[in-house]
Formats: structure tokens, sequence, C-alpha cells
């Protein structure tokens, strides 16, 4: 089964004079019974940031990842953390009993960063917070492992049965991704174009997958994320 997601019919955030994000789930001000999550991934937000940010702020019980686009964000936290992170870095924080944060563009270019919660398979566990600075051409024409549950192989652990997958392919490139009985993927066309199973995709689309692999052909330079987990866990 494919579901088919084009931006064109997402929710387009209330714009402030920092930020304009798109929300591909309920979120915020935006509250649809029929659209809360995709088994675990609850929220995915597309955002684009201005100087300025997200001032300190909590969560708890949440597996949450930042994969930056374009620009820099800078990440600061109560456990200590401080940093910057740029073009196709991520970052990750198991907020469990309570952890404070700000995300902050402290430049004038904008910002683009994909905000991602999943919900744990458990509750209060140890906040933590790491962050990886995967090189570019780790995801180009290739798939880039960037984040598994806690017995994968994924450079980022989080506490839960997904995986998260990038990949960069050339004008033409083509990208078999298996979806074996039992698991299913969330797909973001985060840049440029692609056809996904004949659906044309263009930027900033996404495409809900179940039990059906996936053949991906890059219409122009296509920049694909993938967040693949268990079809049965909410």
């Amino acid at each position: 089964m494919i579901k088919y997601l084009s931006v064109r019919n997402m929710y387009k955030s209330n714009p402030v004079d920092w930020l304009n994000a798109i929300f591909h789930f309920s979120f915020a001000e935006y509250r649809n019974p029929d659209n809360v999550n995709f088994g675990p991934l609850r929220v995915l937000n597309d955002d684009l940031i201005g100087h300025g940010g997200f001032n300190t702020h909590p969560h708890k019980d949440m597996e949450i990842l930042t994969y930056v686009v374009d620009g820099n964000l800078t990440h600061k936290d109560s456990l200590g953390n401080e940093g910057t992170l740029g073009r196709g870095e991520v970052q990750y924080m198991s907020a469990g009993t309570g952890i404070y944060h700000s995300e902050m563009n402290e430049t004038q270019e904008i910002v683009r960063s994909l905000q991602i919660w999943i919900l744990p398979n458990a509750e209060s566990l140890e906040p933590v917070y790491g962050d990886y600075r995967f090189k570019w051409e780790e995801r180009v024409d290739k798939l880039l492992h960037i984040a598994s549950g806690k017995d994968g192989t994924a450079p980022v652990k989080i506490n839960q049965d997904v995986n998260i997958y990038a990949i960069c392919l050339s004008e033409g490139g083509i990208l078999d991704f298996p979806l074996p009985p039992g698991r299913q993927c969330y797909v973001v066309q985060v840049e440029g174009t692609s056809d996904i199973n004949g659906q044309d995709m263009q930027e900033k689309d996404a495409l809900e997958a179940v039990e059906t692999d996936l053949k991906i052909t890059a219409s122009t330079k296509a920049h694909i994320l993938f967040l693949e987990m268990g079809k049965d866990i909410i």
C-alpha cells in the first residue's frame, strides 16, 4: 500500500517573524484526529528559521531528531551541551524524564531543518543528547544509515525500532528500497524531484508505504529521507 502526500495539501503553520513551517502531522495549532502519527512517527515539521529561533523549552518522553537541510543551527540544553550543526548533520535527544533546550539561528541566513519526533518504546528514560556530523558525500548515490534502534548499526541510536536513512541521488540514479512484511516507511522528498513507484514526487512531498517495495528514480538531483519502522508499533 502506498499513500501519496502532496506538500500542497499539508498544513502550513501560522508564520511568525522568524519561523515558517510545514506540519506533516498534528502539531501546535494544527489539530487533525485523522493525522496524528504514522506508527511511532509523531511529528515531522519542515522548518524555515530566520534569525532567532526556539528559545529554551522543555520536553519529556520523546525521541527528537533534527536533520539540518541548509544553514547553521545552534543547540543548547540543560545537560550542558552546546554546538552548531550545518547541512546534512543531525542532532538527537532522548528527552526521557525531562530536558530543556533551545534551537537558534544566530546568523542572518535562513536555516531549513526537519524536526522529527518519535514515540519511545519506554517512558522515564534517562535524558541523552548527541549529534553526528555526517559528511555530505556519505549519502551521494548511496544510502546513509543515520539512526537505528539500540540493537541497530547506525551511529545514532534511538529508543524505538525505527531506521532513518538519507540519500542524494544523481539525476537518473535508481534506488531499490525493500519493505518486507511487517515493515513500513515514511518518505520525504527533501530536495529535488523523483519518481517513486510511478508517483511524481516534488520537493517537500511525502509518501507512506506499507509492506511495499519502493523503486526510486531521480528525475533531478534528489535528496530523500526514509523513516523505516515496524508496521504495528504505536
